[in-house]
């Protein structure tokens, strides 16, 4: 159980849902271990937020555990989304733990929202990749069709032809070194209007200080700019995931994950004016 989240689940305002999948990592896998890690690392941290006065325990979290995968990535998303879609029937945000960055499809699916907002080191706009229509380098492509816009914070990385992609007017680009000048012009009202999806990619955060995942890229977002982001767009969305942590560290990257699922809570219960 994540801690803290003592909630029963008809009673819950947030519902953790693990979603340990790991067919299409390219490089180091280990992603079915990140939700019982983000899960193991946030043990230690205190109850109380003295940013918004408000104590986890008492914000009606509960954790559904995993929904554990299958050989059919396809078939298993839209799994996932159905059980993602009965936690928004039930007046709950989703909070989706992964996994693979391709859960995130799941959870804009059952969320249907207008804005996807992700922090990413890379675009992840292919068509396919390695043959493959439905591997983690597509999810920001599929999620384009059905959100309205994208914005990518801390994206680095990518193939000409999710450059290009990413210059159409559906697509917002912030590079890390752009990301706090971003961050402190934000209008807080941005994403007060619609609904938003908000999806941490872990390998967003420049690897030093989160080397616990599949596809290291230096040179990125620190983890106080992606928490700023939470406080910014947390209270607007209506869903939230962190994804891409696998067990190739000491715990920094499950840590980071579990930490910023927690300020999502606080910052979403206390609502935009925190």
């Amino acid at each position: 159980m994540f801690p803290g989240a003592t909630a029963d689940r008809d009673a819950a305002s947030y519902v953790v849902v693990g979603a340990p999948l790991d067919a299409t990592t390219t490089f180091q896998p280990g992603t079915r271990f990140g939700p019982d890690r983000i899960r193991r690392f946030s043990a230690s941290y205190d109850d109380y937020d003295d940013r918004t006065g408000s104590h986890f325990s008492a914000l009606g979290v509960h954790d559904a555990g995993d929904v554990d995968p299958w050989d059919d990535t396809r078939e298993y998303l839209d799994h996932l989304a159905a059980e993602l879609r009965s936690v928004v029937l039930d007046d709950a945000v989703p909070l989706a733990v992964g996994g693979e960055h391709t859960v995130t499809y799941a959870g804009v699916e059952a969320v249907s929202p207008d804005t996807l907002v992700v922090v990413d080191a890379h675009l992840d706009l292919r068509a396919e990749y390695a043959g493959n229509p439905w591997n983690h380098a597509c999810v920001t492509r599929h999620a384009l069709d059905v959100v309205d816009r994208a914005v990518i914070l801390g994206a680095r990385t990518g193939s000409a032809e999710e450059w290009d992609r990413a210059a159409e007017r559906d697509v917002e680009i912030v590079a890390p070194e752009d990301a706090r000048a971003w961050l402190d012009d934000l209008d807080p009202d941005r994403f007060a209007d619609g609904s938003t999806y908000l999806s941490i990619d872990i390998d967003g955060v420049d690897p030093g200080f989160a080397p616990g995942t599949g596809t290291t890229e230096p040179f990125g977002l620190h983890p106080r700019e992606v928490r700023d982001l939470v406080h910014a767009v947390g209270p607007h969305a209506d869903g939230f995931d962190v994804v891409e942590v696998n067990d190739r560290d000491d715990g920094q990257a499950a840590a980071l994950g579990g930490k910023l699922l927690r300020e999502f809570v606080h910052a979403h219960a206390a609502g935009p004016s925190a």
